[in-house]
């Protein structure tokens, strides 16, 4: 008896010191994950008609199907003051569709709690079509002259992507919560 408590003791460090998740790599990776997305369009591609998918909100969305709770609903309007930023869309515009769409998913998300990947993969084009229309709308209104048919191609492109930003955000995802070993 008395052996065997020695040994449950000498076991109870060991299971202490084994690993965990980084909290501050399992809190900064959705976030920065988003942010480093919504500045690749911000790379030299030369086209003559919108084409590049919206990687940030591609990521955004793929971040909230795969982990519902993990971004709050108000990480949208925080989220798409930065794109707003960086994308030259009207001050504004990502903010309200950012945070529109955090409101939505929630809404989806209690409604059908279960779904499987092409009920997800669905509701992001929904999303993606809804997104890049009113971001034209937008940017019209303030003084933009793109019609809504040049879009066609990026609409197509972006809901093609999505799949591909899921599957990173995946990645990044087991990465996020890899288990590293602590120390003392």
């Amino acid at each position: 008896m008395n052996a065997q408590r020695i040994l449950q003791m000498a076991a109870k460090p060991v299971a202490r010191r084994l690993s965990a998740p980084s909290p501050l790599v399992a809190h900064v990776t959705p976030w920065l994950a988003i942010v480093l997305a919504s500045c690749v369009p911000l790379w030299p591609v030369i086209a003559s008609a919108p084409v590049m998918p919206p990687f940030g909100y591609l990521m955004l969305l793929a971040w909230r199907q795969l982990r519902p709770g993990l971004l709050p609903v108000w990480a949208g309007a925080v989220l798409g003051l930065f794109d707003d930023m960086v994308s030259g869309q009207p001050m504004g515009s990502a903010i309200t569709l950012w945070s529109i769409t955090m409101l939505a998913l929630d809404i989806i998300e209690a409604r059908f709690p279960w779904r499987n990947f092409m009920a997800e993969w669905v509701v992001a084009a929904m999303m993606i079509a809804v997104y890049i229309a009113a971001g034209v709308g937008i940017a019209d209104a303030a003084g933009g002259a793109v019609p809504v048919l040049v879009t066609g191609p990026q609409i197509v492109l972006s809901v093609l992507v999505y799949p591909l930003a899921g599957r990173l955000v995946a990645t990044l995802d087991r990465w996020r919560l890899k288990r590293y070993r602590v120390v003392g």
